[in-house]
């Protein structure tokens, strides 16, 4: 039972919880397994913590299983930034690698009282800086559909957990396209949700709009069930707002045709390379077949760049700026450079960032008034080898160049809008291709429903994914 169960959908399992014929000890039997059967070649959820999840367990076994909450007792990770009280809590690092909280984060108690059992961290790079998840605490995690490859980052134990089999959902979070990179290079789904859509906290930075929680799941009937348990307000959080009236699961379980989409391969801030953009053109030819207009269109995201890298930058500086003398030696190259460069930003930079943002707000809010859809690659490159640190790493790109690849996410991470990421098809060689599926200023509801059409469309299955050893 436990490989047939790891193979079904969480709704499925929910379901099956909710109405009493499965416990929560199942599930989380089933997920053991399955860990300590792969997770060994994988390397997504180093930490583990199921002696809690079974103290959790048994206490929903107290509650009747249909008030159990949404997600009546399924095990769900949890990316290792997020804070788990009585957990190792690394961020990845060497600075916090002994560190257990005595206090969960917001998104975590979020997530517990609406039924969800932790029972693993999922991997995640150095303080989630960089699209590799790879770190000196616990090493790199590589992706399940090529061991030789990365998984993306920063939530890419996350996405190789749900890709593999280890979790049915799992929680991240997204910077630069830390949800959408992995989701692109494992083949599954996430959600990047707009500013207090889901809360969490606290943090050294409470008001902040570029980084967000957000699910990851096989396909976008799960990924809504995720959604839902994580919606919510609370007094600890500095962003927030209140669940919508109607549940992500109902509206992903009523597809909407969109009319009229815009499509960019690049959104005019990169370079994509031609076997994404050609993965991503048949996805958008099928859209064309079943009656959508997809005009070649992109808001002026122009401005981008110093609208992302200033506060960036200054979110390290504040996290990590006063231990930098002490730490300077153990933090990676790649996150010395941000710090610095956010200790030495001065007032002009800052208010031209400030200003570039509130200019690229409105002009995607305005843009999105004539679409549907804005759609375009959720990554630039396919899944690139895990040795590389980021890409152009082998071919002596400095470390201030670190996150340049990641430029199609971090662009539509200013926008604020909403996106969901969904596989679009595989190329040549057989690797995951994400879309990016970024919909109206707050509007999530109306993008399940839009992405639940377009998955449909496309004709993308999901499954488990059998580890295949490299020749």
């Amino acid at each position: 039972m436990t490989d047939d169960l790891i193979r079904q959908s969480a709704c499925e399992v929910v379901d099956a919880l909710a109405a009493g014929d499965l416990r929560p000890h199942d599930a989380l039997d089933a997920v053991q397994g399955r860990v300590e059967s792969v997770d060994h070649l994988i390397n997504a959820l180093p930490t583990r913590c199921f002696d809690r999840a079974r103290d959790h367990a048994d206490r929903l076994m107290a509650v009747p299983p249909d008030e159990r909450g949404v997600l009546a007792g399924l095990p769900v990770p949890i990316k290792d930034l997020t804070a788990v009280a009585g957990v190792r809590t690394t961020h990845g690092s060497r600075l916090r690698e002994d560190f257990v909280p005595e206090q969960s984060d917001v998104i975590v108690e979020t997530l517990e009282a609406h039924g969800a059992v932790v029972y693993a961290k999922s991997n995640t790079p150095e303080f989630g800086a960089g699209g590799n998840t790879f770190n000196d605490v616990v090493g790199a995690t590589r992706n399940p559909h090529d061991l030789r490859l990365t998984a993306g980052g920063s939530s890419g134990g996350a996405a190789a957990a749900v890709a593999i089999g280890m979790a049915w959902l799992a929680h991240g979070s997204d910077l630069a396209g830390s949800l959408r990179t992995p989701a692109s290079f494992c083949g599954i789904t996430s959600l990047r949700p707009s500013p207090g859509r889901i809360a969490n906290g606290p943090s050294v930075v409470p008001f902040q709009v570029h980084s967000q929680q957000g699910p990851m799941a096989r396909d976008v009937g799960d990924l809504a069930l995720l959604a839902d348990a994580m919606v919510g307000e609370s007094p600890r959080a500095g962003l927030g707002k209140p669940p919508p009236q109607e549940s992500f699961r109902r509206a992903a379980a009523s597809p909407l045709p969109p009319a009229r989409v815009a499509y960019s391969v690049d959104l005019g801030v990169t370079e994509t390379a031609l076997e994404v953009v050609e993965v991503c053109d048949r996805a958008m030819h099928a859209l064309e077949s079943d009656g959508t207009a997809v005009v070649a269109d992109h808001p002026d995201l122009s401005d981008a760049e110093v609208a992302f890298d200033v506060p960036r930058a200054l979110m390290f500086a504040t996290l990590l700026g006063a231990e930098l003398p002490q730490a300077r030696d153990v933090l990676k190259p790649e996150l010395v450079w941000n710090i610095e460069r956010g200790l030495a930003l001065d007032g002009d930079a800052v208010r031209d960032s400030i200003a570039a943002q509130g200019r690229i707000f409105q002009l995607a809010a305005d843009f999105m008034s004539d679409y549907d859809l804005l759609i375009c690659p959720a990554a630039s490159v396919p899944p690139f080898p895990v040795e590389e640190r980021y890409v152009g790493y082998r071919d002596g790109l400095p470390p201030s160049e670190y996150y340049r690849w990641l430029s199609i996410a971090a662009a539509v991470s200013v926008t604020t809008l909403p996106v969901i990421t969904i596989p679009c098809g595989r190329t040549e060689t057989g690797l995951p291709v994400g879309i990016q599926l970024i919909g109206r200023p707050h509007a999530e509801l109306e993008l399940f429903s839009l992405a639940s059409h377009i998955e449909q469309v496309l004709g993308i299955r999901p499954a488990v994914v059998d580890v295949t050893l490299p020749d």
